[in-house]
């Protein structure tokens, strides 16, 4: 079977049309494509509420693409994720919020890029690290009353 025909939808240009085809052009043609998609439900799903493209996970709210997460709200392209909040291309993450592109991590917050971390605010690109602030550790308690403090100013929610 040919990638062609497996695609449910078609572009409306033709295929001798592609070699004369202009990034502008193309640009058109994939968002006609992208509007016209039919949205993708969830599969094997349970209890979940306003979410798209979501698979196996439970009690998720207003996300998408998310696989095997449970309890997220706001999440997008996540796997294995539990009780996250706003985090994009998130694996295998607990508590986080408003992270991306992490990996084995909990209670991350507005981190980006860390790898098995936890208590993070603000961290980018650490790896192994906890009780840290933009990058910088700190002890327990020093960690917890500036967090504490800095997430009230904010205004963001902690897990």
């Amino acid at each position: 079977m040919t990638s062609r025909a497996r695609t449910s939808e078609k572009s409306t240009l033709g295929m001798s049309d592609v070699r004369s085809l202009t990034g502008a052009q193309f640009e058109g043609a994939l968002a006609e494509l992208v509007a016209r998609a039919p949205r993708r439900r969830n599969t094997t799903c349970y209890a979940c509420d306003r979410c798209e493209r979501c698979s196996q996970c439970t009690f998720c709210v207003g996300s998408t693409g998310l696989a095997r997460c449970h309890y997220c709200t706001s999440c997008t392209d996540s796997v294995e994720c539990s009780h996250c909040v706003r985090c994009q291309t998130c694996w295998a993450c607990q508590h986080c919020v408003e992270s991306e592109s992490c990996l084995a991590s909990a209670y991350l917050v507005r981190s980006i890029g860390c790898i098995e971390c936890t208590y993070g605010f603000g961290c980018v690109g650490l790896s192994g690290r906890d009780f840290c602030i933009l990058n910088e550790p700190y002890d327990r308690s020093s960690y917890f009353e500036a967090v504490a403090r800095l997430a009230r100013e904010l205004r963001i929610a902690l897990p």
